[in-house]
């Protein structure tokens, strides 16, 4: 189990920090730091607040304690000394609660300039903070931006790669076709195959063969010349060649002439005319 769960831990591990960008996490440290700061602010307000409802209930109590005070001033000078002795009874409760205001005002004026310089300090600590994160993200995304595009150049990165591909694919495509019209070019040419474009002429297939033909028997005949296996050549120029080529096509390709029947023998001859040629 204890193996176990530590795979699993480092699977995760390994997961989020795939998934972690430094810049998001920045970012949220950041916004923390603020809410953080915000929270002190919104105390040092309260304490602020609380302070200054202390002081306006102190304010009031001295008032009225200058009022009793008065009072018993104006009691005794009218002889009730009664309302004297009442009057600085009041006095003396009311000072008592001065003595605990003032007490808890002190007490609150401390905590509000110790939140105020707690503030003041983490507000500047957020401002180093904010100022770093730029600097690290920027930072980040420059040597992001270089990864990429020395991965561009050395065709490692995923995008390079699948265009590499891709290129590599449509090269490899193009070359079979070019290979595909080559042949099928060829087997045009030595009628292997019937072009249905336009209308076959066999007569000029057969004299471009023998044209061909000619050709390569007059360079096989001046390669024997050079080795000595053989004399010189006769140099025939490609129009000759092909003018001695449609000659023989046209000799193999004429019909034979056919005999023409005899004319028939007139009465009072004793033989047929003379044929062309000797022919009795």
């Amino acid at each position: 189990m204890k193996r176990m769960s530590m795979i699993f831990k480092s699977k995760a591990n390994k997961a989020l920090d795939r998934m972690e960008d430094p810049r998001e996490t920045l970012d949220y440290s950041y916004q923390r730091q603020l809410e953080m700061l915000q929270k002190v602010r919104r105390g040092v307000a309260d304490v602020a607040t609380s302070r200054k409802r202390l002081e306006l209930q102190i304010q009031q109590l001295e008032k009225q304690h200058e009022k009793l005070t008065e009072q018993g001033r104006k009691a005794l000078q009218v002889g009730r000394e009664d309302l004297a002795r009442e009057a600085l009874q009041r006095r003396a409760a009311l000072d008592t609660q001065l003595a605990d205001l003032r007490t808890q005002y002190e007490n609150l004026q401390s905590e509000e300039e110790k939140l105020t310089l707690a503030s003041q300090r983490l507000q500047a600590k957020v401002d180093a903070f904010r100022t770093r994160k730029e600097t690290i993200k920027a930072t980040y995304t420059a040597a992001e931006a270089q990864t990429k595009i020395n991965e561009a150049f050395a065709g490692i990165s995923e995008e390079m790669g699948d265009v590499g591909l891709a290129i590599q694919r449509a090269e490899e495509k193009t070359e079979t076709m070019k290979a595909r019209a080559g042949a099928i070019d060829e087997l045009l040419a030595s009628g292997a195959l019937d072009d249905f474009s336009g209308p076959r002429d066999d007569i000029q297939a057969e004299l471009d063969r023998m044209g061909a033909t000619a050709g390569v028997e007059l360079e096989l005949e001046r390669m024997k010349a050079e080795l000595g296996q053989g004399p010189a050549p006769k140099q025939l120029d490609p129009g000759t060649a092909q003018g001695q080529g449609q000659a023989q096509a046209g000799q193999a390709q004429q019909p034979a002439p056919q005999q023409q029947p005899a004319p028939p023998q007139q009465p009072g001859q004793g033989q047929w005319p003379q044929q062309p040629g000797g022919a009795q």
